[in-house]
C-alpha cells in the first residue's frame, strides 16, 4: 500500500471549514455519516479498575456502560451518537477480550438502533502495548499483538478503528523537558511519522478486509504531553509557546494517517485535528469544555469550531446524581451537539463558530493558533514541503513561530513566553534544511543522550 502525501489543502479558505460538514465525509456504523452536514456526540469512558479482574466482568462493565449511554440518547430524543471503547491494557494484550467486548456493545446498539431508530457507530481504540518499561519496541512481538487485536475488534463489531500511537515518544520526552526544539522535531515530526507510515497501512489494511473504517490517530503520546505539562496560566513548568509549537509539528504527524490510508474521524483529543483537517478534509473528533471530567484546558469553546464529532475525552464509570458518569455526559454532548446542528439548519453556523473561537482566541498561544484562521495557515506550510517529513515539520514550526511573533496584540503574552518564543525562533533558524543531515546529526546526538532511544525501531 502506498503513501499518498498530501501536497494541497482541502479548502479554498479557512472560512469554508465549518463544524458538522467535512470535504470527504464518512459513511459508518448503523445510519450514520460522519461530516455529513451534522455533528454528533462521541462518549468515551473508562470501566472501574475492578471490572478488569476477568473477562467476564469487563464485557458485563461494558454492556452496562453501552446500555446506559443509548438509553439517555432515546431518553432525551438524540438521533445520533458514537461510542469509544479505549481499551484497557487487558483488552489489548488478551486480544479476544476486546473482541468480545466489541461484539456485547454492538449487539446492544443494533437492539437500540433496530427499535428507535438512533443512527450510531462503535470505535475501537487498542492501547499501543509496545512500551516495556524501559523502552519502546515498535516492531516484533508486541506488534503482532497489537495488529491481533485490530484484528479482532474489526472482525467483531467495532466499525471505527484508531490507536494513540507512541513513535517518537522516548525522544520526545527528553527534547520537551529540555527546550530542545530540534529533538521535538526529530521526535514528533520525523520519527513519529516514520511509525505512522508503518502501522497505519496495517491498520486500514485490517480494515479493508473486514469493511470497516481505517479512522485516526492522535499526537496525545507527544503534543498532549507538552500540553499537559505546560498547564494553566499560573504554571511555569513549559512555556504554552513550546507547548504550541509542538503541537503544530504534530499535524504533520497525525497526517501520515490519512496519507496511509485512514479515512476519519480523527480522534478526540487531536487538538492538531483543525490543521488536519485543513489539508486532508477528513472528519474530526475534538474534545474541550466536555473533557473537564479528564483533564483541563485553556481553549474549551474554541476547538468546538471544525469538529463533526464533540467528545468528553473519558470518564470513569460510576454514579452521580443525574444518573452514571457515561449518561451525563452524553447528554451534556448531545445538547451541545443539538446547538450546532441547528446553527447549521438555520444559515447561524459561521456566526457560532467565530463566536467559539472569539472566546478563547486571545487567552492563549495555544488557542491563538488553533483557531481556524492561523490553523489554515499552518496547513499551508505543511502542505508546501508535502513530500519531506521533515521539513513539512519544520515548515509548521516556523509559520507557528512567525504567527505569534507577528500576532494581534489581543493576545497578551508574558515576558516567559516572549523569551521562550524568541529561543524557539533562534533554534529553528540555526537548524539545516537537509534532511539527511538533520537526521544525521540527531541520530549521533540523542543515541548518546537518550539511553532507551533504539534507531532500529524505526528502521535507521
Amino acid at each position: 500500500m502506498a503513501i499518498n502525501r498530501y501536497t494541497k489543502m482541502a479548502y479554498a479558505s479557512a472560512d469554508d471549514m465549518i463544524f458538522g460538514n467535512a470535504t470527504a465525509p464518512v459513511k459508518a456504523g448503523l445510519g450514520l455519516e460522519i461530516g455529513g452536514g451534522y455533528t454528533v456526540p462521541e462518549v468515551n469512558y473508562a470501566p472501574r479498575p475492578e471490572a478488569g479482574a476477568t473477562k467476564e466482568k469487563l464485557v458485563e462493565e461494558y454492556e452496562r456502560i453501552t446500555r446506559d449511554i443509548m438509553a439517555r440518547m432515546v431518553q432525551i430524543g438524540a438521533p445520533a451518537v458514537v461510542l469509544e471503547t479505549e481499551h484497557v491494557q487487558q483488552m489489548t494484550n488478551n486480544p479476544t477480550w476486546g473482541g468480545e467486548v466489541a461484539a456485547a456493545q454492538k449487539a446492544i446498539m443494533e437492539d437500540y438502533h433496530d427499535e428507535y431508530g438512533i443512527k450510531c457507530a462503535l470505535r475501537h481504540t487498542p492501547g499501543d502495548i509496545r512500551e516495556d518499561r524501559d523502552y519502546l519496541q515498535l516492531r516484533g512481538d508486541k506488534y503482532d499483538v497489537l495488529m491481533e487485536s485490530f484484528e479482532e475488534v474489526a472482525s467483531n463489531g467495532a466499525d471505527l478503528l484508531s490507536i494513540e500511537t507512541m513513535g517518537g515518544k522516548e525522544v520526545s520526552d527528553y527534547a520537551i523537558l529540555r527546550n530542545d526544539i530540534a529533538g521535538m522535531l526529530f521526535a514528533i515530526g520525523y520519527l513519529g511519522t516514520t511509525d505512522m507510515d508503518m502501522i497505519w497501512q496495517d491498520i486500514t489494511k485490517i480494515a479493508k478486509k473486514n469493511n470497516v473504517i481505517s479512522a485516526g490517530d492522535t499526537d496525545c503520546s507527544e503534543a498532549n504531553t507538552a500540553m499537559f505539562i505546560a498547564g494553566g496560566l499560573l504554571d511555569k513548568n513549559l512555556a504554552h509557546t513550546l507547548a504550541i509549537i509542538a503541537r503544530a509539528i504534530s499535524a504533520a504527524r497525525s497526517l501520515a494517517a490519512y496519507e496511509a490510508g485512514a479515512v476519519g474521524p480523527g480522534k478526540d483529543c487531536g487538538y492538531e485535528n483543525t490543521i488536519v483537517k485543513s489539508i486532508a478534509g477528513v472528519p474530526i473528533a475534538q474534545e474541550g469544555k466536555t473533557s473537564t471530567c479528564a483533564h483541563s484546558d485553556v481553549m474549551g469553546n474554541l476547538v468546538m469550531q471544525c469538529c463533526d464529532l464533540w467528545s468528553n475525552e473519558s470518564v470513569e464509570y460510576h454514579g452521580e446524581f443525574g444518573g452514571t458518569t457515561v449518561q451525563c455526559w452524553s447528554e451534556s454532548l448531545a445538547y451541545d451537539c443539538a446547538l450546532m446542528n441547528v446553527a447549521l439548519e438555520t444559515g447561524n453556523a459561521k456566526v457560532l463558530r467565530d463566536m467559539m473561537v472569539l472566546s478563547d482566541k486571545y487567552r492563549d498561544p495555544q488557542g491563538y493558533i488553533l483557531a481556524y484562521d492561523n490553523a489554515y495557515k499552518v496547513g499551508e506550510a505543511i502542505v508546501k514541503d508535502a513530500n519531506d517529513i521533515y521539513l513539512r515539520a519544520k515548515n509548521a514550526a516556523v509559520e507557528c513561530v512567525n504567527l505569534l511573533t507577528n500576532a494581534d496584540p489581543k493576545l497578551q503574552m508574558t515576558r516567559f513566553e516572549k523569551n521562550a518564543l524568541k529561543d524557539a525562533k533562534e533554534a529553528l533558524d540555526g537548524l539545516t534544511d537537509d534532511t539527511d543531515q538533520f537526521v544525521s546529526d540527531c541520530l549521533e546526538t540523542y543515541k548518546a543522550e537518550v539511553k532507551v532511544f533504539r534507531p532500529e525501531n524505526y528502521d535507521l
